[in-house]
């Protein structure tokens, strides 16, 4: 039952018309701490469209700063359950360097953390919010023009390797 719920789900975020909308929901979610890459997502969006780049990159940018937000909001919701933490040194160094932090948000197992220890301290949201987004722009432009000069005929071979 769980498999073809997840089948259903996959099928409909491949369709075209939801293009946009699944690079949202897919960057929201990566942006949480589950573990989700929205890179492919992205890529694939922009590799079948190229016109699309800059609002694939702009919608995926928001999805995952929200989702980030929404880090945030957990750890700053979540003081109590961090408690005995406060005295590691990635608390000393979000204190030291406050919101600026956030630009790091983007790191791949650590950024995602990064933005619910800042809601736990209590950093600025407003200024996190805004580094946190200008780390994922620049990441998803970063990522998605690294591989789109990836030559088609290495994806063709992970493809047939997969498939």
């Amino acid at each position: 039952m769980i498999e073809s719920a997840v089948l259903w789900l996959l099928s409909v975020l491949a369709v075209p018309s939801v293009g946009l909308s699944s690079v949202f929901l897919i960057s929201f979610i990566s942006a949480t701490l589950l573990p989700l890459g929205s890179e492919p997502a992205v890529f694939a969006v922009i590799k079948a469209n190229a016109d699309m780049f800059w609002p694939v990159i702009l919608v995926a940018t928001v999805g995952n700063t929200l989702g980030g937000a929404v880090d945030y909001w957990m750890g700053y919701g979540a003081k109590q359950a961090f408690a005995k933490e406060r005295s590691s040194r990635w608390f000393h160094w979000l204190e030291k360097f406050g919101p600026k932090t956030m630009l790091l948000s983007w790191l791949p197992g650590i950024g995602d953390p990064i933005c619910t220890l800042a809601g736990w301290l209590k950093l600025p949201f407003w200024p996190s919010l805004m580094y946190m987004a200008i780390g994922k722009f620049v990441r998803y432009i970063l990522m998605t023009w690294l591989l789109l000069n990836v030559p088609d005929g290495f994806w063709h071979r992970v493809a047939d390797m997969l498939g």
